[in-house]
């Protein structure tokens, strides 16, 4: 998960070298875990053969979220999405939430109720029950943590690891509308308040901030392409395209080449990139916290799929293709030209 602030640190540290050392030096093989560190969510069975998923997200008031751009409802509700849309990206089911706070000493009663009000609010048109958590005091801020656990039927839990070479990759709905919500939010005030030229819309600026405060889980989408064994693999973008794209292909070890051009850009986004003279494209994919679905599929499926999606009102875009792992992550430019893809995503310590 992307975060609202980011802090400068001279931590010689590195987000996802720290997590693959990890997997490597304290993961044991059981046979009761189908899949542990690497994917979006964990899954582990039982002996009656169902498959659970579990998933975690730690916020950090300062780096997750701020108190000055959010309310702790629109906090809560943001920190549930983010788990909800691992367990979307698995093309599970969600069932049951802990929730462990460590709360300031400027901490009160009524933004506990309110954080909560928010989790439930994103939780409550899935069904899922709030079953227990723990709290702590804080000496620097607000902390928020929750597991998610959720299932999915055996075998056909979305993967990173299923992209072929050939594939073409897919995603959700629209991209960077989160990063454009979360830079209307940070502008300063002179900033905020339209010229007499051309300026963002109201409609359009309370858009991209709600689909920064509020976001969507792409819950619906996820159990489809599993039901239907679509996708091949899957990720939630919560850190950015370029750099979530990167995932599927080392779990997958592929290439990927990236159609700029193609890339699902909402009217309101285009308009603030033009507002403020800045490429769309870059919006899309550094932005994190869009909770989109990037998946791949057969090219002999295409036509079923895109038929299907329209049937059911889901919004999906062909925006590349798998290329074999030595072909590296490329991107076609608007140009037509193609060129390494760098990673412009955010990254804890970097």
């Amino acid at each position: 998960m992307a975060p609202t602030a980011r802090s400068k640190s001279r931590s010689a540290i590195h987000e996802f070298d720290l997590i693959r050392t990890l997997q490597q030096r304290h993961s044991r093989h059981d046979p009761s875990v189908i899949r542990g560190i690497g994917d979006d969510a964990a899954i582990v069975t039982s002996g009656a053969g169902k498959w659970s998923l579990l998933t975690t997200d730690l916020l950090a008031e300062g780096i997750h979220f701020d108190l000055r751009t959010a309310t702790m409802a629109d906090i809560g509700f943001r920190a549930a999405v983010a788990n909800l849309s691992d367990i979307a990206a698995m093309g599970g089911t969600p069932q049951y939430l802990l929730v462990s706070l460590a709360i300031p000493r400027t901490g009160a009663n009524n933004q506990v109720h309110q954080l909560y009000r928010g989790m439930m609010a994103a939780c409550r048109p899935h069904r899922v029950t709030l079953i227990g958590g723990d709290t702590s005091a804080s000496a620097n801020g607000w902390f928020i943590n929750i597991t998610l656990v959720g299932m999915v039927p055996p075998r056909k839990a979305l993967l990173r690891s299923g992209a072929r070479t050939g594939d073409l990759l897919y995603v959700t709905g629209t991209i960077g509308d989160a990063l454009a919500g979360l830079m209307l939010l940070n502008e300063p005030p002179s900033k905020k308040r339209p010229s007499h030229t051309a300026a963002i819309s109201t409609r359009h600026r309370q858009f991209l901030v709600g689909r920064h405060l509020h976001p969507t889980a792409r819950l619906a989408e996820g159990q489809w392409l599993s039901a239907h064994r679509f996708a091949t693999s899957a990720i939630d973008l919560s850190d950015g395209l370029s750099g979530d794209l990167r995932h599927i292909c080392e779990e997958s070890h592929v290439g990927v080449e990236l159609d700029l051009s193609a890339l699902p850009l909402s009217p309101a986004c285009r308009a603030y990139a033009a507002f403020r003279k800045l490429d769309p494209a870059a919006l899309a994919l550094t932005g994190g916290e869009d909770y989109e679905l990037l998946f791949t599929l057969p090219p002999r499926r295409k036509a079923e799929v895109e038929r299907a999606a329209k049937l059911h009102r889901f919004r999906i875009t062909c925006i590349g293709a798998i290329r074999p792992a030595r072909q590296g992550i490329q991107a076609i430019g608007q140009d037509g030209t193609t060129h390494p893809l760098p990673n412009s995503s955010y990254e804890h310590f970097k």
